[in-house]
């Protein structure tokens, strides 16, 4: 999951920030604060808003006060470097205690994590969504809490496609081509659909198509993005690009400035996620729109979810007590709730997604979250194939599809 922005009870909006925070490297060693013979946790987390660094420090703060004998050093750094930075650290024996992070299976296979249910109560374990605890396992053992979750839905210019002649928001491949095209018919820079397949995350823009026409990315076992089931999907954005019914240059547009033009009333149609209305209620509150499930091949719901994680690293071994204490202090329902809903995502716990069911703002996205479909990645080689998608998705603007996909698959092969 990419940066996001706040959206709380007023969905109110902060905006979002590549926010890296210089700070000294994690060691380690012993779990002992040389100075008063405390526990040290470090926590190496991503920031997702401009908001991240002060909502954990609440958290750090209020568990400090409830646990004197454990301090938690937290190391806020951006998404860009976040992998780059956690390999360096391994690297280095300067692995964090508690990662917030994405793709994990590389260090399952390394044996570098904690199982799950090792870090956490039953009672704690038991709250997490059973969806989601199924993603963050390999080998039918969960190595990572589920953090954060997101799913995708249609933004729907209303006013647009009524300009348009669109009596309804499309459910079909074939309405949102037609309807599309008529949006971009009505000229003045206006785009009928967003289509963001840029390296800031086409991996997510080619789930959506491919995985709409019956396609796949694999599974734990193999990585399969050369499946013919996925090239209807990517026949389908080529279509969708050759018929005018998208923005100029797909190929290298990125979806948060994309998304941006949609707010600001230039676009008919655009897959977003829940933040984006955060930053409509901000930015553009007269908007007139509406939030529907994303167009499939055949009109069968489906939406791509997108979940984060928290794991631990065992190190030298001697922070289980500190970690376990930690991770059931953050999640339980008063503490966890408050800090999701501050990030503008889904809660991946049963408490949480019950605190939170009469947010408004929320309601389309938790309505077509039974029916997510997430990313193969407990499979190792996942982080190979986001990589490739990123680089080589966009070139689906000029070359033939089956070409792009054999060429992705290559490159996830190759490791």
């Amino acid at each position: 999951m990419k940066k996001s922005l706040r959206l709380g009870a007023a969905v109110a909006l902060a905006a979002t920030a590549s926010l890296t925070l210089a700070s000294c490297g994690f060691g380690g060693g012993s779990g002992d604060d040389e100075a008063g013979g405390k526990t040290t946790l470090d926590l190496l987390v991503p920031s997702y808003s401009d908001n991240t660094q002060s909502l954990w420090e609440d958290v750090i703060k209020g568990f400090e006060a409830e646990n004197t004998d454990i301090d938690v050093k937290l190391e806020v750094a951006s998404w860009d470097n976040l992998e780059t930075l956690i390999a360096t650290k391994i690297q280095g024996g300067e692995a964090p205690d508690i990662y917030n992070g994405g793709p994990f299976a590389g260090f399952v296979t390394d044996e570098l994590l904690y199982p799950a249910e090792d870090v956490v109560s039953p009672e704690t374990f038991s709250d997490f969504q059973d969806s989601f605890i199924a993603n963050a396992e390999v080998d039918g053992t969960a190595y990572a809490l589920p953090l954060i979750a997101s799913a995708r839905a249609l933004f729907v210019n209303n006013a647009l496609l009524e300009q348009a002649g669109v009596t309804a928001p499309p459910t079909t491949w074939d309405e949102l081509l037609d309807a599309a095209t008529k949006v971009s018919a009505l000229g003045g820079g206006i785009a009928g659909y967003g289509m963001p397949l840029g390296s800031e995350e086409a991996q997510a823009e080619a789930a959506v198509w491919l995985w709409g026409g019956g396609g796949t990315f694999g599974d734990a076992d193999a990585i399969t993005i050369d499946d013919p089931a996925n090239l209807p999907g990517a026949e389908q954005i080529k279509k969708m690009i050759d018929a005018g019914a998208t923005q100029a240059d797909p190929g290298s547009t990125d979806r948060s400035p994309l998304m941006d033009i949609f707010i600001q009333g230039q676009i008919g149609m655009q897959v977003g996620l829940p933040p984006t209305v955060g930053q409509i209620e901000e930015n553009n509150p007269e908007l007139d729109y509406s939030i529907v499930p994303i167009p499939t091949q055949d009109g069968s719901p489906f939406t791509l979810g997108v979940m984060d994680q928290l794991m631990a690293f065992e190190n030298d071994g001697d922070k289980q007590d500190a970690i376990t204490k930690f991770l059931d202090y953050y999640y339980t329902s008063d503490v966890y709730v408050p800090w999701v809903q501050a990030e503008g995502f889904l809660p991946v716990t049963k408490s949480g997604a019950e605190a939170l069911s009469s947010e408004e703002a929320l309601a389309p996205f938790l309505e077509v979250l039974p029916d997510a479909q997430f990313y193969p990645s407990t499979n190792e080689k996942w982080s190979a194939a986001d990589a490739a998608f990123k680089a080589l998705f966009g070139q689906l603007q000029t070359k033939p599809a089956q070409d792009v996909l054999t060429e992705i698959q290559a490159q996830v092969d190759a490791g």
